[in-house]
């Protein structure tokens, strides 16, 4: 049949009464992620909600509505995948400009609808046993540490992206991130760091990754949402807040029991210690922020009748990942929970939702929010060797702008960090958005502190005496034997959205190095 657009489309399929709830959305993206950029996809539809929920869907991930036509009840959308370029005149052709719905419910009057399921609901694997730990490097006092993300190469940016979306293997995507991390490994080393990470070179982010390893978890992009939440008008508006591109992060939905039959990170901490020596730490979503995050109405509550089973299974796979990288010769686990900080400083309890970690799940007030966190921390780290266990807690590494991100010291969290069977707390203290160090008293005197003394986000390398007098403080408030050195947050916590270059970040460990050996040389 001719299409009735002023172009031809590169590919065309029918989703008949299919809405953008019920499946549209996942066959557009099976037909749409092949596709070059400017291609031209034809969805052709007979459901009328498809008028206004595609046109979001479009703005958000980027792509672009060229021309919808209707003939009765058959409706046809030309979608371009990016921005279109018309071959006949040049630049782009200036997209449809469309009226902004209100929430709604389903064609049948009902709240949003379940995700649809698109792939086996298999039987968790669950292990009979699990290994104990290996010995691995002691971190001696005033170690300097990365603190885990690294800027990714611009050719790993597209494997990854081309993985994502199933147009990479697995084999030729882990051949080009094998070379990203020996190229991340070698600019720490250089740097004289003392305890080296992979960078996470494999990671989309530094939380949801989890989600495309686990049994019965899919990683979807997280404006593919739309369409399952209460308001999709205030989940758009703040999707555009964020200066992360929306369209390039990707959510974890869980459709049936966790399983780990995978490995989350042993095989990254694997290869690390084949490259180097020197002492490994590995990151690792907390249980908090996984459970917030696995969380969503209309698509966990198929598996899990409320957060709290969920966070029972969360706390199972991660149990048996640490038994797994700690077997693995790994110096330093850390967990990484940011949203305690949304918690404290955010819109806990006040409505609407955080995107600065990706959390999307409900959650209540800030006292019960952290009573929860607690629990599941406390169940994660029990009974394990707490001198190898970390947990970092910053506010929001999203944007160079520290105007922002969240503000406010650690005082709220201290309890928390001091019920922990955790010995290393790595803490966001650079930037004045944190507050000054008596806000940590009350952690136990067991507990090292690796105090972030460079800022990463700076674009210029401090002067060397700003992080020595930052780290000076440190040691004459909690003591030598329990300051370790680094900077506030990782270097690119979103792949596609570094906080700077890969040469400024090896200059910004350098630094640290330098005020390592000062202080260690008197």
């Amino acid at each position: 049949m001719e299409s009735p657009h002023p172009y031809e489309p590169a590919v065309s399929f029918d989703g008949g009464d299919l809405d953008c709830g019920n499946g549209l959305l996942l066959l557009i993206r099976k037909h749409i992620d092949p596709l070059d950029a400017g291609q031209l996809l034809e969805i052709i539809s007979v459901e009328a909600s498809v008028d206004e929920d595609l046109p979001a869907w479009c703005r958000l991930t980027g792509n672009e509505l060229v021309s919808r036509r209707h003939d009765g009840r058959r409706r046809s959308f030309l979608v371009s995948k990016g921005p279109f370029t018309d071959p006949s005149v040049g630049p782009s052709v200036e997209p449809e400009t469309l009226v902004r719905h209100p929430a709604k419910k389903d064609r049948h009057g009902r709240k949003r609808v379940q995700m649809e399921i698109v792939q086996e609901v298999v039987e968790p694997f669950i292990p009979g046993r699990l290994p104990g730990p290996a010995p691995a490097p002691a971190i001696p006092p005033l170690s300097v540490l990365s603190v885990g993300s690294w800027p990714r190469p611009r050719w790993l940016l597209r494997a990854l992206s081309a993985h994502l979306a199933g147009r990479l293997g697995d084999e030729e995507f882990d051949a080009d991130a094998d070379d990203a991390v020996r190229l991340a490994v070698a600019a720490q080393v250089r740097a004289g760091v003392d305890v080296v990470s992979d960078g996470e070179q494999r990671r989309d982010n530094y939380a949801s990754f989890v989600g495309g390893l686990l049994q019965n978890c899919q990683l979807i992009p997280i404006t593919d949402l739309l369409p399952y939440v209460d308001d999709p008008e205030q989940f758009e508006r703040e999707l555009r807040a964020l200066d992360v591109p929306a369209g390039e992060v990707r959510h974890p939905a869980v459709f049936g029991p966790l399983g780990r039959q995978r490995p989350l990170a042993v095989h990254e901490a694997s290869f690390v210690r084949g490259l180097t020596g020197r002492a490994v730490k590995v990151s690792l979503p907390g249980p908090y922020l996984l459970t917030r995050t696995m969380w969503m109405e209309c698509v966990s509550d198929r598996a899990y009748p409320g957060r709290e089973e969920l966070a029972r299974d969360v706390v199972r796979v991660l149990r048996e990942e640490v038994h797994h990288l700690l077997a693995a010769g790994v110096a330093l686990v850390q967990f990484d929970e940011p949203v305690l900080t949304e918690v404290v400083y955010g819109q806990a309890g006040r409505g609407g939702r955080t995107f600065m970690c990706g959390a999307l799940g409900d959650r209540g007030g800030t006292d019960e929010e952290l009573d929860f966190a607690r629990g599941l921390l406390q169940e994660v780290t029990a009974g394990l060797p707490a001198e190898r266990l970390a947990i970092h807690v910053c506010r929001g590494n999203w944007t160079p702008d520290e105007s922002k991100a969240l503000a406010g010291d650690y005082r709220p969290l201290v309890p928390l960090l001091g019920s922990l069977n955790v010995q290393t707390l790595l803490l966001e203290l650079c930037t004045p958005r944190a507050g000054d160090l008596d806000a940590l008293a009350g952690l136990r005197d067991d507990q090292r502190v690796a105090v972030g003394v460079v800022n990463q986000k700076r674009q210029d390398p401090e002067p060397a005496d700003e992080p020595l007098a930052r780290a000076e403080r440190a040691i004459r408030y909690f003591g030598r034997e329990r300051v370790l050195l680094t900077t506030d947050c990782g270097f690119a916590t979103f792949a596609d959205n570094p906080i700077v270059t890969a040469d400024l970040a090896e200059r910004k460990l350098r630094l640290l190095a330098e005020v390592r050996d000062r202080l260690r040389s008197r």
